[in-house]
């Protein structure tokens, strides 16, 4: 705390220590406690914020075993023919399918059409196709856009305007030089039997790069081959024929979407089986064990004896509740009545662990597994019975929410506190300069005093000064 003025001048004496050791004698032991309480009150807040994260780790696990789905996923194993050219299908099953074995055959791919140029129509990419323009239609299946040229516009701008067209829906131009001709080929990305590319206009000038000439009825210059006509893609699966206007079959087999890769060969199939997903589970399972006893520990430690929150009841009470909610009685669950039905247990000192007891997690998925869901999802499941004790302590209006709030409370209070105080130091300071200031003065007058009358005596007949 800074001085204001240097006292004890006038009078010589040390007023300013005097004036240092009455404020610190004050100051000192009031400032010494606002420490230790600050301190106090900042470890009891790291403590709280230590549990409340264990327990929002848990909370977030909690949530995910309350959800079913979390316990219906599929996982689908293929095994690919052996064959250098690549995968034949892929699989994405859903949580609905039921687990099995298909051989799965791809007769063939599903392909868009391709109309190429007549012979003979154009020698070079320079060849005008519209003296003084006009607009074409393109369409196949349900898709469709329209094209206008310019006047005078060539061969190789028809293909640049198809390709950078913002409405083009999936055709692709290219021109094929011969040698002695250019030939416009032209790739619709629409597959389906029946989808063919269907190209009209507006103009008779524009017939030779039409499929259908301006009359409606006459063919135009481009047409479609035999064997590029756009096709249904086929598959077999164990044995069973199925179409289908693209190479994605959603619900060949039900509740699973099959994409073909390339055609078989040789009859070669995929070998697909379709199984719950139990590794997910016991991930998820083993994710639980470890942040619940994550929670336990935390609530040892930060309760243990020299630490803030030993004997606290709101740490009691909630050790409590945990202990309740792992002993609690499962319902609906089939056969599993309790956590050590379903290969779980709790050591002596609180924690979670797997266990053999009863049954381990593996034999309890492979007799019940669709039970095993129930037991932490359900109704009255594992899961939704944390979930509400959770949202008791971690959720905005918790009780370790309002524990933390009041002790940043208190934080702030002592803030305030200690302001307070120091503006009592300083005014005290004041007060005490006011007072020496008064002292020094009439001390200072004193000795002046004191020198006149010792100047005036010695002057006086008879007077003699005393020797020292």
């Amino acid at each position: 705390m800074p001085l204001i003025t240097s006292a004890g001048i006038g009078s010589g004496l040390d007023l300013e220590s005097i004036i240092s050791a009455t404020v610190s004698a004050e100051n000192t032991p009031k400032m010494n406690a606002f420490v230790a309480k600050e301190e106090s009150l900042q470890v009891e807040l790291s403590a709280i914020g230590e549990i409340k994260s264990a327990l929002s780790k848990l909370q977030d696990t909690i949530e995910k075993l309350a959800d079913p789905d979390n316990f219906n996923k599929r996982i689908a194993t293929i095994k690919q023919p052996t064959s250098d050219d690549g995968d034949l299908i892929s699989v994405t099953p859903t949580s609905d399918i039921s687990p099995g074995d298909f051989n799965i055959e791809v007769v063939e791919l599903a392909q868009g059409s391709r109309a190429t140029s007549n012979d003979g129509l154009f020698a070079s990419t320079d060849d005008v196709v519209t003296a003084s323009g006009g607009t074409l239609s393109f369409a196949a299946g349900d898709k469709s856009f329209d094209l206008t040229l310019d006047a005078g516009a060539t061969l190789a701008e028809l293909r640049d305007a198809i390709n950078d067209s913002d409405d083009n829906f999936g055709v692709t131009a290219n021109i094929i030089n011969t040698g002695t001709e250019s030939k416009l080929v032209l790739t619709s990305s629409v597959t389906g039997t029946g989808n063919d590319l269907v190209i009209t206009n507006d103009t008779a000038e524009l017939d030779n790069v039409s499929t259908l000439a301006n009359d409606g009825v006459t063919a135009g210059g481009i047409a479609i081959g035999s064997g590029d006509e756009a096709k249904d893609a086929s598959i077999k699966v164990d044995g069973i024929t199925i179409t289908n206007d693209t190479n994605t079959f959603k619900d060949a087999v039900q509740d699973m979407t099959i994409t073909a890769k390339r055609e078989s060969v040789d009859g070669e199939t995929a070998k697909l089986s379709v199984q719950v997903d139990r590794e997910s589970v016991t991930k998820l399972v083993d994710e639980f064990i470890a942040n619940y006893n994550n929670v336990i520990g935390q609530l040892g430690f930060q309760s243990r004896v020299g630490k803030p929150l030993n004997g606290d009841a709101t740490i009691r009470s909630l050790q409590s509740q945990l202990v309740n909610n792992l002993s609690v009685n499962l319902t609906d669950a089939g056969p599993f009545e309790s956590i050590f039905d379903i290969g779980l247990g709790v050591d002596k000192d609180g924690y979670l662990e797997k266990s053999s007891l009863v049954r381990s997690l593996n034999e309890a998925m492979d007799e019940n597994y669709d039970d095993i869901g129930k037991a932490f999802a359900g109704e009255n499941g594992l899961a939704t019975q944390f979930e509400t004790l959770l949202e008791n302590y971690v959720d905005s209006n918790g009780i370790i929410k309002q524990r933390e709030t009041n002790l940043n409370a208190q934080l702030d209070d002592l803030e305030d506190d200690v302001a307070n105080h120091e503006y009592r130091m300083t005014e005290l300071e004041a007060r005490l300069r006011k007072q020496y200031s008064g002292l020094d003065v009439l001390l200072a007058q004193m000795q002046s005093t004191q020198t006149y009358l010792s100047a005036q005596l010695s002057s006086l007949p008879g007077f003699t000064k005393s020797k020292s």
